[in-house]
């Protein structure tokens, strides 16, 4: 059975990827491995996993301004997520999905997305279809 959303849109576009999914904020600057594109905060819940054209689905950003520059660096290297959805979008993320030109929409209750789901973003449609 697919979920579908419709959230805010804070960047629109179109993308479709595997869901990552945290449920705890992600920093993309001193969290997130900027020549590998994996997450590399120690500890964190998605510790060691790769960002490439996946849905990032996470509560919201956290950290540095500098997380801004750094999405944009991993999507000019082919490093970054397909798209990012939230519960609540900070400026961190905001900023930097709209200079990478990276989908991202929030307002959505992220409870029900699994890691391993196909994600469809479409402006402010969020689809999930269940992992086979």
């Amino acid at each position: 059975m697919s979920l579908e959303y419709r959230g805010r849109i804070i960047r629109a576009g179109r993308a479709t990827g595997e869901a990552l999914v945290s449920p705890e904020p992600v920093s993309f600057y001193g969290g997130v491995d900027l020549d590998t594109g994996c997450v590399a905060e120690p500890g964190h819940p998605l510790e060691g996993q790769a960002l490439a054209g996946r849905v990032l689905v996470i509560p919201r950003g956290k950290g540095s301004t500098v997380g801004s520059w750094a999405i944009l660096r991993l999507e000019r290297k082919g490093l970054g997520p397909a798209a990012i959805l939230c519960e609540r979008c900070e400026t961190i993320v905001a900023v930097g999905v709209i200079l990478a030109e990276i989908p991202c929409v929030d307002g959505l209750d992220i409870s029900q997305i699994r890691t391993g789901q196909t994600v469809t973003v479409d402006g402010d449609r969020v689809q999930v279809t269940p992992s086979a």
